[in-house]
């Protein structure tokens, strides 16, 4: 099985962690603060370790389970710790302050300006339509999560999809890496329609007849 390292210790670096060790997986979570990446793997079931951002990056797989400034940070100072490495960026970057637009420029997204950051890596955007809730869940009304992909790299691409079917989850193929500005704003759609729908949180962006 392949061996994922998650950045971060937040609720979606939980959900991502879960659906990785229930598909088999081994899971290193490093944050910032090490004491939170050891309580949230102490919470979780499987092969899991912990670490600080000073600990080495031991998995193939590098998800970025932080918000884009912080994904961007993160990646400058551990660039060469993901050199080569496939990279998956998870982030909708929204301006929080207004929540009425995304921060990045217009031709652009947060997984493309991230491989600007890390261009030795192989950036694939996923993981932002898929609320931290229903990753723990594994499915929400006993539909499979849709976990929609885009990357430049075809192998980067087909290892993170395999990540996701592995964990029980259906992998959509959305093409190129500049696909991901569509993908953003996907997420901050759903995101924004949770206050008519209940502020659960617990909803799922799902392709149908397919």
């Amino acid at each position: 099985m392949t061996a994922i390292t998650i950045i971060g210790a937040g609720n979606m670096a939980r959900g991502i962690a879960t659906r990785a060790l229930a598909g088999g997986h081994a899971v290193q979570i490093l944050a910032r603060d090490e004491s939170g990446a050891g309580t949230l793997a102490g919470e979780l079931t499987g092969t899991v370790t912990a670490g600080s951002l000073t600990t080495a990056v031991t998995g193939d797989i590098v998800v970025l389970a932080l918000p884009y400034d912080a994904a961007l940070a993160v990646a400058e100072q551990l660039r060469d710790g993901l050199t080569g490495k496939v990279v998956v960026d998870i982030s909708n970057p929204v301006d929080f302050a207004t929540f009425d637009r995304l921060v990045t420029p217009d031709d652009s997204s947060a997984a493309q300006e991230l491989q600007k950051v890390i261009p030795a890596s192989k950036v694939v955007k996923g993981f932002n339509t898929v609320f931290a809730g229903t990753l723990v869940a594994g499915a929400v009304d006993g539909h499979k999560l849709d976990v929609a992909l885009a990357a430049d790299d075809a192998e980067a691409k087909d290892a993170v999809a395999a990540l996701v079917e592995s964990s029980g989850m259906r992998a959509i193929d959305a093409g190129p890496l500049k696909r991901a500005h569509q993908l953003e704003g996907v997420g901050f759609l759903h995101m924004a329609v949770q206050g008519q729908l209940g502020n659960t949180w617990s909803t799922a962006v799902k392709i149908v007849g397919a």
